[in-house]
């Protein structure tokens, strides 16, 4: 009869241990577009599916990534944090199952009332605990999938901060490649510049040319002068950021020399809206955050009924060292706690978490809408910064040709220098605005290849 009960027991609690009451997780409804673009394409490839070493083609900074990815602090600190959540969700997992401890003690108690009366009394003990939550409602089951969700959004927080980082280290790189490049610009307009001032000193003394010209021609090779410590100086803080960026101490950077000429492809798949959910580590931390925040709700309502503790002890206790092994003893209790009277504490945490849940739906939205912006903005960079560099040469092409012929007309006195000077500068600021679309054709594909979640 005894074990008949003990059976019918038994197959209650796992009954009741298999429910796990709340609702269950499911993705909002996102109504997503049906492309990306408004170009019609519809192709499921993606830029994003390459490895990032087969974006960025430079071997230095192939190297440079590398070493980035090794020794970056906050990639380092990340990974840190998913080994903590590792644990966490262990021990959250843990907590379904018994948990045994053992015991072992001696006690001596001495009396001796009146000084006449000494006597003593010694005990030996040694005991197993075995302790037992039986997870009735699914709370213990809520709070291992809260668990697992925040290991997740760890894990992709991780990847996020990654392929930020490759992408930051390609820009800083792509940057420090273009102010090389307008240093190189400004120091041979210089030589320009000095070789102006010359002239206009040589026809100043045999007095073709008035004194102002003289005068300009040294203000125009001053004003170039005062370009080169700025330019070297930001090409210092540059270096600094790259090197702290790869978790290192201040030094020269080796770089490639920025390429005059960057041939982008006219079209580069992107892929489907709903691959932007699948490859945004973003996106997918912020959906995990979600799922953590839907368990949260679970583990607030099932608080709300009883927990039932199953605890069994069984020991060897004697006053005798000798006889301890033939004095066992066990002991069997269950305890049902369930709240009673807390003053609407309970409701009014379970009104919390759903706030909390319903925060994370809206900053869910809210990412993948970031995230259709960002790449429409890639996107829109993408296909005018082609537009933007063949103007620009044209630009710059038009002012080369414009300086040679006035510098001519000059020497055979048929205009002034001031007319040489204005075709100088339209011809410095055009090569400078042609080496930055240079720079930027090269980080309007970083950013493009970015926002739809390659790199990690």
């Amino acid at each position: 009869m005894k074990q008949y009960i003990f059976c019918i027991l038994n197959g209650l609690i796992l009954c009741l241990a298999s429910c796990q009451i709340g609702h269950k997780y499911m993705r909002p409804q996102l109504n997503l577009p049906d492309q990306l673009t408004d170009l019609g394409q519809k192709d499921s490839l993606s830029i994003a599916d390459m490895k990032w070493w087969e974006i960025y083609t430079d071997t230095t900074l192939h190297t440079l990534i590398r070493k980035t990815l090794i020794h970056n602090k906050d990639l380092k600190i990340a990974a840190a944090k998913v080994k903590e959540l590792a644990a966490m969700k262990r021990i959250d997992y843990a907590k379904l199952f018994p948990q045994i401890d053992g015991k072992i003690y001696t006690e001596k108690e001495a009396e001796n009332y009146g000084g006449e009366s000494y006597s003593s009394d010694i005990s030996y003990e040694a005991k197993a605990i075995a302790s037992w939550e039986i997870d009735l409602w699914g709370n213990l089951r809520w709070a291992k999938d809260k668990s697992i969700a925040q290991f997740l959004s760890g894990i992709e927080s991780q990847r996020a901060l990654q392929m930020s980082i490759i992408a930051e280290v390609a820009q800083s790189y792509f940057e420090l490649t273009a102010l090389d490049n307008e240093l190189a610009i400004v120091k041979q307009t210089l030589e320009a510049r000095k070789e102006g001032m010359r002239l206009a000193k040589i026809r100043f003394e045999g007095g073709l040319t008035s004194e102002t010209s003289y005068q300009q021609a040294q203000v125009e090779f001053a004003r170039t002068a005062t370009l080169i410590p700025d330019l070297e100086r930001n090409i210092s803080l540059k270096e600094n950021e790259i090197a702290f960026l790869a978790g290192e101490y201040p030094y020269k950077i080796q770089r490639a020399i920025l390429p005059e000429n960057i041939k982008l492809p006219e079209t580069l798949p992107i892929g489907l809206p709903s691959h932007l959910l699948e490859r945004r580590p973003d996106v997918r931390k912020a959906e995990q955050e979600l799922i953590a925040a839907n368990a949260a709700v679970g583990i607030a309502y099932t608080n709300r009924f009883p927990r039932l503790t199953l605890t069994a002890h069984y020991g060897l206790e004697s006053d005798e060292l000798s006889n301890v092994l033939q004095s066992p003893y066990h002991f069997l209790s269950g305890s049902l706690l369930t709240p009673l009277f807390a003053m609407g504490k309970n409701r009014a945490i379970l009104k919390a978490q759903k706030s909390v849940y319903e925060q994370a739906c809206y900053s869910y939205e809210k990412t993948v809408l970031t995230a259709f912006k960002d790449v429409r903005n890639a996107i829109v960079d993408f296909n005018k910064i082609k537009d933007i560099y063949e103007s620009r040469l044209k630009l710059e092409q038009a002012a080369r040709i414009n300086v040679e012929l006035s510098q001519l007309q000059y020497i055979n006195g048929v205009i002034g220098y001031l007319d040489v000077l204005d075709a100088q500068r339209g011809y410095f600021d055009a090569q400078i605005g042609l080496s930055n679309a240079i720079r930027d054709k090269q980080i309007s594909l970083i950013q493009l290849y970015k926002a739809l979640g390659g790199g990690w």
